[in-house]
């Protein structure tokens, strides 16, 4: 069941994301980045259920220009089984009722599978210089 983050999943989404980013540095870690999301923008993150227990995540957000998604994991065990393209639709959903023309996101150069799973989705690569600044 995909469904808005509550405040009890912290702990799952955590380990989620830790087997899922596991070179992830620790300020994109579940309990520093998803309260100060949830903060400026309530209810742009999503997690998949099951039996209890955490199974996939997205987080999206919009700047009145263009949507950003991030945070889509699906826990390994649930791979396969159309998971990952279920929480990129619904992030899909709530970006465009909020009138979001465009989304955007970034993967990890080299990341082939992830490459081919968002170009499955509709997503193409467009030729940009990804810049970042730590503050």
């Amino acid at each position: 069941m995909i469904r808005p983050f509550a405040p009890g999943d912290l702990d799952g989404l955590d380990a989620l994301w830790r087997t899922c980013f596991p070179e992830d540095p620790p300020r994109n870690a579940a309990p520093v980045s998803v309260p100060e999301k949830l903060r400026v923008e309530p209810g742009s993150v999503l997690v998949a259920e099951e039996a209890g227990v955490i199974v996939g995540s997205v987080m999206h957000g919009y700047d009145g220009h263009r949507g950003w998604l991030w945070g889509v994991a699906v826990a390994p065990s649930h791979r396969g089984r159309g998971l990952g393209a279920a929480l990129v639709r619904a992030a899909e959903a709530a970006l465009a009722a909020r009138g979001c023309p465009k989304i955007n996101l970034q993967i990890r150069e080299g990341n082939t599978a992830v490459t081919a799973f968002y170009e499955r989705l509709g997503y193409v690569v467009e030729p940009r210089i990804n810049m970042g600044k730590l503050l």
